[in-house]
C-alpha cells in the first residue's frame, strides 16, 4: 500500500468551469492558461480535457513542446514570447504563437528573413502594471515594426495584464482600459485584456479574446468569495488519511516547539500530509480539513510529513478514514486565507510525491 496523499483531478469540473467562461464571455475567444504544469494540476491532461478552448496559453517554450510532444495540436501562445532567437526555430516547426514584450524581441524579429512560416504575434501593452510590456508612447512605432517583420504575420493584435482587477473597488482597471484604448492604432485591431478577474467582474475588459487562467480550476479570483459563488467546481482535491489517532493527556504539547497543548484530555489524528507534499508549512491550527466529510481543525505546526488534527468533534474516527485537505467541500480558497497565502500557491506547491489521479465525473 503506496502513502496515501493524492491530489485527485477532476476533469469534469474542468469542462464546466470552461462552460461557465464561456457563459459569461459568449463572443470571445478562449486562450486557455495551462501555464505552470495547468497550475499544478497536470498540463497534458488539463489540456485534453480543455479541447474545447481555442488556444493554449502557456509561460514558454518547454511548456509548449511538453504538448506538442503529447499529440496535441491546437494552437499554442508563448506568454512570455522567446527568451533568445535560438529558439524561434523551434517556434516556428511548432506554430506557436508569441506575445512580444520588449524592444530586444523586436530587434531579433526584424533582423530575420522572411520563412515558409511566420510566427503569429500580439504586441503586449504596460497600462499599469509595469512587468512586461511596450510603453504606450512607444506602442505606434512598435506596431508599426511589428508589422513590417517579414517573419511575422499575422499580428494577432495588442495584449495587457491588468493588475488589480480582482478588486471591484480599485480604479485602476478602468485606467488601464483607457491606456490601452488610447494607444490602440485602429479599432479593427484585436485586443485581449481579461483574466480571470476581468471576465468575472469587467466586461469592459473582454475584448476580443479572454485569457482564464485560476477560474478554470475552480477558484474565484475576486477578493473574498469563492469559486462555488460563481457557480465554479474545484479541479483538485488534495487528500489523504488518518494514519494514527493519539490518547492526549490535557497539558501534552503536539508537534515540534510544543505550541499547541492539549486544552483537556482528548484524542489526537495524525493524517499523513505535510509541506513535503505541499501543504502550506504555515497554516496555523485551526486551519480545517475534511475528516469522512466533517470538519476537524489542525493543531501544531505543520511537519514534512504529517499534520495532526484536532478529533474531539468525531468520536468513529479511524485508522484509516479519509482526510480532505483541500476541494471538494472544502474550498481552497479558504485554506489559503489560513495560511496567508493564494490557492494558486497551493496548486502549484503540490511535491512530486503527492500522485495525481484524474477522474472525470
Amino acid at each position: 500500500m503506496s502513502r496515501a496523499a493524492r491530489a485527485v483531478i477532476d476533469l469534469s469540473a474542468l469542462r464546466h468551469n470552461l462552460q461557465q467562461v464561456r457563459r459569461v464571455a459568449p463572443q470571445q475567444q478562449i486562450i486557455a492558461v495551462i501555464k505552470a504544469d495547468a497550475y499544478g494540476h497536470g498540463i497534458v491532461p488539463v489540456a485534453r480535457a480543455l479541447a474545447d478552448a481555442d488556444v493554449f496559453g502557456v509561460a514558454c517554450l518547454e511548456e509548449a513542446l511538453s504538448l506538442r510532444e503529447a499529440g496535441i495540436d491546437k494552437s499554442i501562445l508563448l506568454l512570455e514570447g522567446f527568451f533568445h532567437a535560438d529558439e524561434l526555430p523551434l517556434i516556428r516547426h511548432h506554430k506557436l504563437q508569441i506575445v512580444v514584450h520588449s524592444e530586444h524581441q523586436l530587434d531579433v524579429l526584424a533582423s530575420l528573413p522572411a520563412q515558409a512560416f511566420s510566427i503569429p504575434a500580439w504586441l503586449k501593452v504596460d497600462t499599469g502594471m509595469h512587468r512586461l510590456g511596450i510603453l504606450p508612447q512607444a506602442v505606434p512605432a512598435a506596431w508599426q515594426r511589428l508589422a513590417a517583420c517579414p517573419a511575422v504575420a499575422p499580428l494577432l493584435g495588442l495584449m495587457t495584464h491588468l493588475a488589480n482587477a480582482d478588486d471591484r473597488g480599485d480604479d485602476t482597471t478602468r485606467q488601464q482600459l483607457e491606456c490601452l484604448a488610447a494607444v490602440r492604432p485602429d479599432s479593427s485591431i484585436a485586443v485581449s485584456i481579461a483574466n480571470s478577474a476581468g471576465i468575472l467582474a469587467w466586461p469592459a475588459s473582454h475584448g476580443d479574446a479572454v485569457r482564464p487562467g485560476i477560474m478554470l480550476y475552480g477558484v474565484s479570483p475576486m477578493l473574498n468569495e469563492t469559486g462555488l459563488q460563481r457557480g465554479l467546481r474545484p479541479v483538485m482535491t488534495l487528500q489523504s488519511e488518518l494514519i494514527s489517532i493519539r490518547p492526549c493527556k490535557k497539558g501534552d504539547a503536539v508537534g515540534y516547539g510544543g505550541s499547541w497543548v492539549c486544552p483537556e484530555d482528548m484524542p489526537v489524528g495524525v493524517v499523513a500530509m505535510g509541506y513535503g507534499d505541499g501543504y502550506p508549512r504555515h497554516a496555523p491550527s485551526g486551519t480545517p480539513v475534511l475528516l469522512n466529510g466533517r470538519r476537524a481543525a489542525l493543531v501544531g505546526r505543520v511537519s514534512m510529513d504529517m499534520i495532526c488534527v484536532d478529533l474531539r468533534g468525531q468520536p468513529d474516527a479511524a485508522v484509516g478514514d479519509s482526510v480532505i485537505l483541500w476541494g471538494d467541500g472544502l474550498p481552497a480558497e479558504e485554506i489559503a486565507e489560513y495560511a496567508t497565502t493564494i490557492a494558486y500557491a497551493l496548486f502549484c506547491g503540490v511535491t512530486s510525491r503527492v500522485k495525481k489521479e484524474t477522474i472525470d465525473g
